[in-house]
This record gives structure tokens, C-alpha cells and sequence, in this order.
């Protein structure tokens, strides 16, 4: 295995807990891209020292997790997650959004409590479908091997002697670009329903193949992702749509049956109409997205909201327009009412749903080109992100694209230009007046100020 794709941070976390005589291995995903010639962005250490004896041996580390402690050893901008060997079936990255970490489910830490008061020693509880609530055993090596997931992630890079300890066959499944759960792969899947979603989101990543015994509960079982805390299915999210395999993911999100679970709303919608306005909306929006991934770009997951949401949105403004409200009120009171129901499945943090909101209800006011009004929403915080919003429902059909091409000639204009351009523009029919009118001061003008008190 190649070590120059292996960050000097991990090797120097590898080699302190040697020197100190703890066992230290590369373990997961990190090795397995190396494998493939991908270089890793986050490095996971296991080693049998236990989390406050990582924390002594490394000012520059902090323990995190409720749960199950770990050490965060930052180097710089990267941190190196160290975890003791632990026996049980949850892996380090379910860990992070585990149930017990506090995600505000208040049903399951009650249930969490009345199952401890009937066995206090029971360090590894489950929910009647089979799901892991709690997960505390620490182990060895050999324990720590069969709580992960797939074959694949379940290799040991030793520093020792630059080995790799391969328990499951995960050295022949990499070789083989395989995707195998360890164990009965129905029984995994009800310990944590979001290993379908991993399941779908390595599929994407690295093009490997599932294994049909890997594959065929997950239809039968997907389901099971109602359950889980939203704020898991969020982090969820962002992994698959927002690292650069966004189309393929949503593809395979189709064909497992696991979509309508993440977003019921939008699959309402498209199932009513497969090929209409808000398919091809997604699909230019994914696109778009893994374009700027692959450039490197800044994304953000307000912009594949809107997207995703569209359909459904669109749909309840229509209705409340008819109903007599204008535009843009019909717009922001249909997104607040689908994000409420959509908060259901994917907790969306209001840091999204607002500029959201803001974004999707600034689209009628780009009809609007004649005057101030036109010039001001060129200054609009949120004018950007709705300006490419619009360029993206122009591609896919539902706006007229000689629009976006207005605005985008606009942009590109001087000020004295851009000034002319607004009002040499005829004022649409029903379009309210572009100045706003003036109001008088109280008392009329000039009026003079009161005599003083004698």
C-alpha cells in the first residue's frame, strides 16, 4: 500500500501510539481508497488504548461523543479521528450520528431509559425492530472487525510492518469492486437502517457492484428509514449529494425504493408525472451540482433543497395564487408548509430552509424588468443564488430562456448601461408601478417650526 497517499498527521498518530506500546492501525474507508489509487480526505485510527489514554498522549486532541468517546487529534485544517477497538456491530461513521448523540429524539431516549431500568448491565440495546440504541462494549482488534459494515471497510493497514489485516475478505472485494455486507446482511440493516444508505452512497462513490444477498432486503426493508432521527438522514444527505456523484446516487436512490422515503413529497410528485417539470429540474440540478463539485466549487445544500423541493412547492403556490394571494406570499407560505412536512424525514436546519425560501420567492421579480425595481434586485443579498436558480429552470424547461438571458446580459452591462437597458423596457400588463410612490410629510412643506414657550 502505498504510504505517500497517507497524511503525515495520521503517520505521526500511528507511530506516537506505537512508540507508547499501544497497538495502531489505518483502518476503513482510508485504506481502502489507497487501495484504489483515491486519496483519502479523512483518516480513522483504532487502536486499543482507551480514549483518555489517546487524549494524554496528545495535547492537540480533544474526546467527543456521549456515546462512544473518541479522540479528535488535529493537525492544522485536518483532524485524525482515533477510536478504541470496540465489540458490537455500530462503525465509527454511524457512531457520529448515532441515536444516543443527542439528535433531540426525546421518543427514543425515552425508550432508551425504560429498557435500562428493566436491565441496568445491558450495554447493548435494541428497539423491537431490531435497531441498536446503544452500542458500549470496547474489545480487540478481533471483536472490532465484525461491527463494521461492509467487507470493504473492514481493513487494518499496520505500521508495524506496512501489512494489511484482512479478517472478511475485504482485500479480494476491493480487488473485485464489491460491495458485501459482513453478516446477515437483514439482520445489519435493522441494527441501523442508514447502512442502505451507505450501501447506496459507496455504490455511487467508488462504482462498485452490490451483492445480491447485499441487495435484496433493501427494498423489502426500506421502510425502516422512516425511523431514523432526521438530523442522521440530513448528514446522510449531504454525503451522497453533495460530493460529485449526486446523479447516480439520486439514480440509485430510484431504484432501491429508498428516495420516497428521504423526500415522500417530491416522489408523490414525480410519480404523478415522470417526465415533467420537476424531473428534468432535479436532473439539470444534479448535474450542475457534481459539475461544481468536480471544479471544486462552493455548494450548498439550500440550492439542492430548492431543487428537490420544487415540484411539490410549485404546486401548493399555485393553489394558494388561485386563492387571491400574489406571487411571492404564495411561494414563501407553500415552502414553509412542504419544509414543515419534509422536517419529518430530513431535519433541514433554518440556516437552508430561509435563504431557501428567499430564494424561490425572489423568481417572480425577474419578470419584472422595467425601472427600479429591475436595478434593485440586482443588489438583493439572495439575487445570485435565485439568478442561477432561474438559469437552471430555464434549462430545464420551466422558464422562458430569453429571460435568463436577459438577466445574464444585465450583470455583464456598466451601470449607465444597465440604467437604459431598465428603462427602455416597456412596464409588463399587471405589473405594479416601478416606483414606489412618494409619501408627503406630515404638516405640508415648509411649514414653520412652533413659536416657543414665553
Amino acid at each position: 500500500m502505498s504510504r505517500s497517499l497517507v497524511a503525515p498527521g495520521a503517520l505521526k498518530v500511528l507511530y506516537r501510539l506505537r512508540d507508547a506500546g499501544y497497538q495502531a492501525f489505518l483502518v476503513g474507508g482510508c485504506v481502502r481508497d489507497i487501495l484504489l489509487g483515491i486519496s483519502p480526505k479523512d483518516f480513522d485510527v483504532g487502536t486499543n488504548a482507551l480514549p483518555d489514554e489517546v487524549r494524554s498522549l496528545f495535547r492537540n486532541s480533544r474526546l467527543i461523543g456521549r456515546r462512544f468517546r473518541l479522540a479528535h487529534v488535529r493537525f492544522g485544517d485536518q483532524i485524525i479521528e482515533v477510536a478504541t477497538f470496540r465489540a458490537g456491530h455500530l462503525d465509527s461513521d454511524e457512531a457520529e450520528g448515532s441515536i444516543e448523540e443527542g439528535e433531540g429524539e426525546e421518543e427514543v431516549a425515552a425508550e432508551v431509559a425504560a429498557k435500562l431500568a428493566a436491565d441496568p448491565d445491558d450495554r447493548r440495546l435494541q428497539d423491537d425492530r431490531g435497531r441498536l440504541l446503544r452500542d458500549n462494549i470496547y474489545g480487540s482488534i478481533d471483536d472490532d472487525v465484525w461491527r463494521r459494515d461492509f467487507t470493504c471497510n473492514a481493513l487494518y493497514y499496520n505500521i508495524d510492518d506496512f501489512s494489511i489485516w484482512d479478517y472478511v475478505g475485504g482485500f479480494a472485494d476491493v480487488q473485485a469492486r464489491t460491495l458485501r455486507l459482513i453478516g446477515d446482511p437483514e439482520t445489519r440493516y435493522r441494527e441501523d437502517p442508514v447502512r442502505m444508505l451507505r450501501a447506496v452512497r459507496f455504490q455511487a462513490k467508488l462504482g462498485f457492484t452490490l451483492e445480491e444477498k447485499t441487495q435484496e432486503p433493501i427494498s423489502r426493508l426500506s421502510g425502516l428509514i422512516d425511523g431514523v432521527p432526521p438530523a442522521r438522514l440530513l448528514d446522510e444527505f449531504q454525503k451522497m449529494y453533495l460530493a460529485g456523484f449526486a446523479c447516480r446516487a439520486h439514480e440509485l436512490l430510484l431504484g432501491h425504493g429508498l428516495f420516497e422515503h428521504l423526500f415522500p413529497a417530491t416522489a408523490e410528485h414525480l410519480a404523478a408525472d415522470p417526465a415533467g417539470m420537476a424531473a428534468r429540474l432535479i436532473q439539470a440540478g444534479l448535474r450542475a451540482t457534481d459539475r461544481r463539485a468536480s471544479e471544486q466549487r462552493t455548494l450548498t445544500p439550500m440550492f439542492l433543497f430548492a431543487v428537490l423541493l420544487f415540484g411539490p412547492i410549485s404546486a401548493v403556490a399555485q393553489r394558494r395564487f388561485e386563492a387571491g394571494a400574489p406571487a411571492s406570499q404564495a411561494i414563501a407560505e407553500a415552502c414553509d408548509e412542504v419544509v414543515r412536512d419534509q422536517c419529518r424525514r430530513i431535519g433541514i436546519p433554518k440556516r437552508f430552509s430561509i435563504p431557501m425560501r428567499e430564494v424561490l420567492a425572489l423568481q417572480p421579480r425577474f419578470h419584472r424588468r422595467a425601472g427600479r425595481r429591475a436595478l434593485a434586485l440586482l443588489t438583493h443579498p439572495r439575487f445570485r443564488a435565485a439568478y442561477d436558480f432561474l438559469v437552471l429552470r430555464a434549462e430545464a424547461g420551466a422558464e422562458d430562456p430569453e429571460l435568463a438571458a436577459w438577466w445574464t446580459e444585465l450583470q455583464t452591462l456598466p451601470q449607465e448601461e444597465r440604467v437604459a437597458r431598465v428603462e427602455s423596457q416597456p412596464v409588463a400588463a399587471g405589473e405594479a408601478s416601478t416606483q414606489a410612490p412618494r409619501r408627503r410629510r406630515r404638516g405640508g412643506r415648509g411649514r414653520r417650526p412652533p413659536r416657543p414657550a414665553e
